[in-house]
């Protein structure tokens, strides 16, 4: 294991006056790419192209995907697919499967990546932080002993240690190994 450490003045400059950079040229791909227009819930399960949308599993009622913009490797949502942004609302099946498919990406995820303890929720509109503010969906973020490091903090970044698609191959593998749960 490698360990940089920078000592940073006030202004994130390093000591000598440069200015510290960190090249993630993987990320353009999501930056510049077009912004779609509709609810990505539900068009994504419509276009049946799972694989090109990390779509991980269709249940009945509800389905899970990856996060195009994770806080950790693995971080996956579970939506219903019928289009809401209300709880209350929720039928029975989507509040039941919704909970089972959670129950299940938990296990799979320690399985699979190790996790050792998650962060779940559920953003109800825009002033509560939702990103899509006119469907619901269940946040699981995997988390792991160290796995918030000083570059958020310090430098406004994320660091993922895998690529989106390589996460995906896992868990999908991962997912259809649960199949019996």
């Amino acid at each position: 294991m490698i360990c940089v450490i920078l000592t940073l003045s006030v202004d994130n400059r390093v000591e000598d006056g440069r200015l510290n950079h960190l090249f993630a040229t993987w990320r353009m791909s999501y930056i510049g790419a077009p912004k779609h227009e509709g609810c990505i819930f539900c068009d994504f399960p419509a276009e049946n192209r799972d694989g090109e949308r990390y779509i991980l599993h269709r249940g009945m009622d509800c389905f899970i995907i990856l996060n195009l913009y994770p806080y950790n490797p693995g971080h996956l949502m579970i939506v219903p697919f019928r289009h809401t942004n209300l709880y209350e609302t929720l039928t029975d099946g989507e509040l039941l499967e919704m909970n089972r498919l959670a129950a299940r990406s938990i296990v799979m995820l320690k399985r699979v990546l190790g996790a050792g303890a998650f962060n779940m929720g559920i953003n109800l509109g825009k002033d509560a932080g939702a990103g899509v503010e006119g469907h619901l969906h269940l946040h699981v973020v995997p988390r792991w002993v160290g796995d918030n490091n000083f570059m958020p903090v310090l430098a406004d970044t994320r660091v993922l240690p895998e690529a989106m698609e390589e996460t995906y191959r896992k868990l999908k593998t991962g997912w259809e190994d649960e199949a019996g749960f």
